[in-house]
């Protein structure tokens, strides 16, 4: 057994302060990471027109999709590593790790080639504009190749993460989102011996920053000795055993396939907006880069409840659980309550950015954006309920509750009420789908069985 670096420690200390300490730094990622892909699309909006603009809102849903597989096999490696650093088992956390390695870059590199090949048959089924469908191709292709390197990234912060290091994920997420932001205008619009390429420079550029930032992420975990570094017998847990598979599946599937009801139901909307023409595909497109940044603090915090319970619950530190939920859940009310008030005081100052003053789509987003955002205060706290629960490894509940209230509730809300209330039904099903969401999983928290789940993972991983 080998102890953990104590500044990383959350079992100890007060539990609102810790868990606001550790869920800055992750919101701080996330903002940078939106803002990266806001002035990426402020870029593409201006420059290269609302076809472009809806193009690249098309491929982004669907990368979305696959990035819900490494978000489950990431979130129960997080667990995984945080249980084992709360009893103090640091091989434990990197067979933890190294098996999710080994496992998300092959299912990356599958992926990449199923997803080069199917791209347009992929695009066509979410009925993307005509207008916008070539620019779209060229843009997917392209994001798709940079899938391995941002899967592996999204993971080792993952990971990090469960380790409670929310700061080297902050720096090194901020690098890419640098050179994102550099690269993008270079390589859109062209400068000198640098040729413009378009709609296919902005998904280059973010491929080259990708690279870079997960290089010198690897370089440093291994110059600090980092607790998810793996050196000499180490590296065989990249190859892991049936049981490791077993046990990141059996967790990490369901988890996934909550992301991918999500990722599901966001398509099969894309597809119904589509459907009202291009003006309000962009429009809807804004939309969701500002609903990014709203949802980000839900996100953060999520994330660290998780990662905080886990730790605890590894730590048998039970009586800390249901505090660190009423922390999680004061936090999001407060925070994403404020990002709300925020957006829709300013919306129209942020929109014009993207779309222009005289655009067409600019009032049909600003009517988007006073019917829904306001539900992002009970997606947040559906975030809480289910990063507790999940930390103890209990993710079915999870998944049938998104099942329902994404398909029947809010799907169904938008195609049953969409003859009585025109368009305005597609706006409305988020917010009702998000108070079911928040109201199943309360209920599900308070009275579940999860506090009986385990997560385990056997010692023998490697291949």
């Amino acid at each position: 057994m080998a102890s953990r670096p104590q500044s990383h420690d959350l079992t100890q200390g007060p539990i609102a302060r810790t868990l606001a300490l550790f869920a800055l730094p992750t919101l701080a990622t996330n903002i940078l990471q939106s803002l990266n892909g806001s002035i990426n699309a402020i870029w593409v909006g201006r420059f290269l027109g609302e076809s472009a603009l809806a193009a690249t809102s098309n491929a982004n849903n669907i990368m979305f999709l696959l990035f819900a597989a490494v978000f489950g096999f990431g979130m129960a490696a997080t667990i995984f590593i945080g249980q084992n650093m709360g009893r103090r088992d640091l091989d434990g956390a990197r067979r933890a790790f190294g098996a999710a390695v080994g496992l998300v870059f092959g299912v990356a590199i599958a992926v990449t080639i199923a997803g080069w090949a199917l791209a347009p048959a992929i695009l066509a089924l979410l009925a993307t504009p005509g207008e916008a469908m070539p620019l779209a191709l060229i843009y997917l292709r392209i994001i798709f190749l940079g899938l391995p390197p941002a899967m592996l990234m999204v993971l080792i912060t993952m990971a990090l993460r469960g380790t409670g290091d929310a700061m080297t994920p902050l720096w090194f997420g901020a690098l890419a989102s640098a050179l994102d932001v550099l690269l993008n205008p270079l390589l859109i619009l062209g400068a000198g011996p640098v040729p413009r390429l378009g709609i296919a420079g902005s998904a280059l550029a973010t491929l080259i920053a990708t690279v870079i930032a997960l290089a010198a992420l690897i370089a440093y975990i291994y110059a600090r000795d980092l607790p998810i570094r793996l050196r000499r017998a180490e590296l065989g847990y990249l190859l892991p055993g049936p049981r490791a598979v077993g046990a990141l599946v059996a967790k990490g599937v369901p988890i996934g396939a909550q992301m991918i009801v999500i990722a599901v139901a966001g398509l099969t909307m894309f597809g119904l907006v589509n459907r009202e023409g291009v003006d309000t595909s962009a429009a809807f497109g804004v939309t969701l880069q500002l609903w990014a940044y709203v949802q980000m603090p839900a996100m953060a915090i999520g994330a660290a409840v998780s990662a905080m319970a886990a730790q605890n619950i590894g730590a048998g530190r039970w009586d800390r659980v249901s505090a660190i939920a009423r922390a999680g859940l004061a936090q999001n009310f407060a925070i994403t309550g404020a990002m709300v008030l925020v957006l829709l005081a300013f919306d129209r100052e942020v929109m014009v950015l993207f779309l222009g003053g005289a655009s067409p789509a600019l009032p049909i987003a600003r009517h988007i954006q006073l019917l829904a955002t306001w539900g992002f205060i009970l997606f947040g706290g559906t975030m809480v309920f289910f990063g507790v629960v999940r930390a103890n490894g209990a993710v079915l509940g999870p998944l049938v509750i998104l099942l329902v209230a994404m398909f029947p509730v809010r799907l169904g809300f938008a195609i049953a009420l969409r003859p009585l209330l025109g368009v305005d039904a597609l706006w409305w099903s988020f917010p009702v789908g998000s108070l079911v969401t928040v109201a199943l999983a309360g209920l599900f928290y308070a009275y579940g069985p999860w506090r009986r789940e385990r997560m385990t993972m056997a010692p023998a991983v490697a291949g």
